[in-house]
């Protein structure tokens, strides 16, 4: 499939434009990430506590942060997980002078976040010695139950916990009708009625990640982008010129600072994914560009008498239906992940947007307009055309 017959673009004419916008993007990037904004690091980096909440009745995100800032909670993200208001994904972290405490203080913190997010009947009824049902693990359940059932009280238990856990339920029993309907005898629930009590919230998932583990991340996950860049920087130069290398190296790392500015400049949360989503645009960006230097490198031996300018040229033009209809298709798959795959992956989608867009333009501008300051900056005596 081909979208353009025989396109005759002059690329290379706005070399020193493209220079000039990508400079310009990646110092503003730099600018605010050495002394303005900074990079907003999540959990992951930072040390903190990641709760996946459920509650049983909606309830407005707006009034989840209201809730969390009169607690002096005021610093969490609240992520709504579903439509409806019912389950959400809150990160919690120290205020950064306290940030260095040990793993024990984060945790201090989880817990303070669901307290504050319980029901006032929640707390009476802990109060009164009644245990949570919705929040109880199956061997805390199990030993409650043995007083009543000693020989089935495991596997009561089970029966109970694996009903909440279903998806069905997702998380939280909002009745003990619910028990009566999955075959537990009626004896059975006024016991537990006795017993226990269906909190207002689930805690499904439950993350606390110390200072000195999120500073190792951090360490390592510049790591694992440096040598990525490395490790390519060999494999190219190997299989072309140390000057296709040393190009396809500098355009990879144009993507990752002009990706990490705009996240910057947009205050998105630096994790995991995120790096995992650089690390794909690295590889991404890294194919475009080395199918044009392929085209490069036989056209270099077909138009002898040409120009080298005009051979890149050649070659952008000869590959530009191939990048657009690739960068296409990958548009809109991250696309329709950042519009409908809910909160949970967004910084991950946004962060793919940016870096199949920018990954294009580089391809297309920076690699062969580098390709070219090369040979005119260190005038190789063969490989790169007159």
């Amino acid at each position: 499939m081909q979208l353009f017959k025989k396109p005759n673009l002059n690329f290379m004419k706005y070399k020193f434009i493209a220079l000039a916008i990508s400079g310009f993007i990646i110092t503003i990037g730099i600018i605010n990430i050495t002394g303005v904004k900074g990079i907003n690091y999540g959990i992951d980096f930072a040390g903190g506590t990641l709760l996946q909440i459920r509650f049983k009745d909606s309830i407005p995100i707006a009034e989840l942060r209201e809730s969390m800032r009169n607690a002096n909670l005021g610093n969490s993200k609240i992520q709504e997980v579903e439509k409806g208001e019912k389950e959400f994904i809150i990160r919690t972290m120290l205020p950064e002078k306290d940030a260095d405490q040990e793993l024990e203080a984060h945790v201090i913190m989880g817990n303070k976040v669901v307290e504050v997010l319980k029901s006032s009947e929640d707390k009476i009824a802990t109060q009164q010695g009644l245990a949570d049902l919705n929040n109880i693990d199956k061997d805390e359940l199990a030993y409650i139950l043995e007083s009543f059932s000693p020989d089935n009280a495991k596997e009561l238990a089970e029966k109970i916990i694996d009903l909440r856990e279903s998806t069905k339920l997702k998380g939280i029993i909002e009745n003990f009708n619910q028990i009566t309907d999955e075959n537990i005898d009626s004896e059975t629930i006024k016991f537990l009625k006795e017993k226990t009590f269906l909190g207002s919230l689930c805690i499904k998932r439950r993350e606390t990640v110390g200072p000195q583990v999120g500073h190792d991340l951090r360490t390592k996950a510049a790591q694992a982008t440096i040598w990525a860049l490395i490790g390519m920087l060999i494999y190219i130069g190997l299989r072309f010129k140390f000057a296709y290398g040393v190009s396809a190296i500098l355009t990879l790392t144009h993507d990752v600072l002009v990706t990490l500015g705009i996240f910057s400049l947009t205050n998105r949360e630096l994790n995991l994914p995120v790096i995992a989503a650089i690390l794909t645009i690295v590889g991404y960006s890294l194919n475009d560009t080395i199918v044009i230097f392929d085209r490069v490198r036989d056209n270099l031996k077909i138009l002898r008498k040409h120009h080298f300018e005009e051979i890149l040229n050649v070659s952008i033009n000869q590959t530009l239906s191939r990048t657009i209809i690739t960068s296409v298709t990958t548009f809109l798959t991250v696309a329709s992940l950042f519009l409908f795959g809910g909160e949970v992956i967004n910084d991950f989608a946004f962060t793919m947007i940016i870096g199949v867009i920018v990954g294009t333009y580089s391809s297309i501008y920076q690699s062969c307009s580098l390709l070219y300051f090369w040979k005119i900056i260190f005038k190789p005596k063969k490989g790169l055309g007159k």
